[in-house]
């Protein structure tokens, strides 16, 4: 399996159907422990391809960091989030997900590892409202000095609209719609 910052990007984005959902499951360290059969055919890995490996394997190189942040803080915490996601599949295409991310428990009620469902976005949501947004953190954190001065001010760029809108990351994300 090659590297995923190898992997070319073929233009050719993917859909999800409106009745599909992905589900994965990793550990605590973001290791791939499951993948349902719409998972695999998406991301155009093998079971086999992923079980152990960690789940950025599909991160899409125009994905900003500051996402990924926020949502491994945020389940980290114990607490659910919901994002716009651009997955990239193994043979470089993409497609656009609405992601639900949460912890998963033990009886004592430890964190054992993370769950996430993902269905298939609005695309007007998408080309609208998180293209212009994303393209903004991306280029935030490219011309920074430092990938971490990048990840800073992409973040501080998320805090301060969010707090314009009032609104939590999810508050934000649940308002756009579908």
């Amino acid at each position: 399996m090659s590297d995923r910052r190898d992997a070319r990007l073929s233009g050719n984005e993917i859909y999800l159907e409106p009745d599909e959902i992905i589900v994965t499951k990793t550990d605590t360290t973001g290791k791939m422990t499951y993948g349902n059969r719409t998972f695999y055919k998406l991301a155009g890995y093998t079971e086999q391809e992923c079980i152990g490996k960690q789940h950025n394997i599909v991160r899409h190189p125009e994905m900003p960091r500051v996402v990924f942040k926020l949502a491994w803080d945020t389940i980290k915490d114990g607490r659910e989030i919901f994002a716009y996601v651009n997955n990239r599949s193994k043979n470089g295409d993409n497609y656009w997900v609405l992601a639900h991310m949460t912890p998963s428990r033990n009886t004592a009620g430890e964190i054992t590892g993370f769950h996430s469902n993902r269905r298939a976005p609005d695309k007007k949501v998408i080309e609208e409202s998180i293209v212009p947004l994303y393209d903004h953190l991306l280029k935030l954190e490219k011309s920074a000095a430092s990938p971490k001065d990048g990840l800073d001010a992409s973040y501080a760029y998320l805090t301060e609209l969010l707090a314009s809108k009032k609104q939590t990351f999810n508050e934000f994300t649940l308002s756009l719609g579908g």
